[in-house]
């Protein structure tokens, strides 16, 4: 009976060296010295380390692949980023090679290190947090784009986001022209998106002479999260009239708080979510909402990558794209 297929640690533990550096050989680096290289394969040989498309990218050097980690497969706007990212991808004749990571940081490393195994010649994330293995993957010469999240301090990683404090002040601008004052906020968590988030609400609440009735409630970017925030919001002493909500995932799960409660939606109280996710329902919700360019950041995420392999040397892009504000029947006038 044949044993467990060898891994790229086998070949790193008989070759006496890092898993980096065979991950950098079997994609045919320079950086590799010419005696570990021999080494490495000598390795591979002996344990019968060869997965097709290592086997592949040792012979031509190219896979024509590249990697997409997801790290939440269950937030709705992944699937319209993933558009976009594999419109331009096909456009640009390469295809791609999706994983995810299930928001496990262990999972995301081990899922970025079978997208280098399969030689993929750039990597896009998806998601609100940095992933493990993102530094290792850049170090490998593996262009990377992250999405969703800024990120500029890191030499070679090129990211994409929405302009997340811009667009919650936008909500919060909307509900104050339609007289709320008492506006509270279910938070998304303690991510780099949600945290921006709370800060372009805090600054609005601020700058309008609002700043006691700042009433953020922990929540999360998911349905559950959203309920529970809500529906702390609403058990408070204070009267809410609205509630922006960190996503509009979580927004789903504030408007079932607010029916369980009995309260109508917009008479009594007043919904605003962030995302401007396609998901079918939410048009037949009625959910009023800060919409990301979703296919957009998808589709120029992609473009930056491809320019990234073409000049693998260049200074680290960021790109910030405006969100806009989508009426809908889940705000309205507060009547006092």
């Amino acid at each position: 009976m044949a044993g467990p297929r060898p891994t790229i640690k086998d070949v790193a533990a008989l070759a006496g060296v890092s898993k980096s550096l065979v991950s950098l050989a079997m994609r045919g680096s320079d950086r590799v010295a010419p005696a570990s290289a021999a080494a490495i394969q000598s390795a591979a040989n002996q344990l019968g380390y060869r997965p097709n498309a290592a086997a592949r990218s040792l012979a031509d050097r190219r896979s024509n692949t590249i990697g997409v980690l997801v790290q939440d497969l269950h937030n709705p706007i992944s699937a319209e980023i993933i558009d976009g990212v594999q419109r331009q991808v096909r456009a640009s004749g390469y295809h791609t090679m999706l994983v995810t990571g299930s928001e496990d940081a262990a999972l995301e490393q081990s899922e970025i290190e079978k997208l280098l195994e399969f030689q993929v010649e750039g990597l896009v994330v998806i998601g609100h947090r940095m992933p493990a293995g993102v530094r290792d993957a850049i170090t490998g010469d593996c262009p990377t784009v992250i999405i969703t999240r800024a990120e500029s301090e890191i030499a070679g990683l090129d990211s994409i986001s929405n302009n997340d404090i811009v667009g919650a002040r936008m909500a919060v601008d909307y509900l104050h022209g339609l007289g709320h004052r008492a506006i509270a906020h279910v938070t998304g968590g303690d991510n780099q998106v949600a945290l921006m988030r709370k800060s372009g609400y805090e600054e609005a609440m601020i700058s309008y002479g609002l700043a006691k009735n700042i009433a953020c409630y922990e929540g999360a970017f998911t349905d559950e999260g959203g309920y529970r925030g809500t529906s702390a919001a609403l058990a408070s002493k204070y009267q809410h009239s609205a509630v922006f909500v960190a996503n509009d995932l979580a927004a789903v799960g504030a408007l079932a708080a607010v029916a369980d409660q009995g309260l109508g939606v917009p008479e009594e109280i007043s919904i605003i979510g962030y995302d401007g996710m396609a998901l079918g329902g939410l048009r037949s919700i009625g959910l009023t909402t800060i919409a990301q360019p979703l296919a957009s950041m998808g589709e120029d995420a992609a473009a930056l990558l491809f320019q990234r392999i073409n000049d693998p040397g260049r200074l680290p892009v960021h790109i910030e794209l405006e969100p806009r504000l989508v009426i809908r029947n889940s705000t309205g006038v507060y009547h006092g």
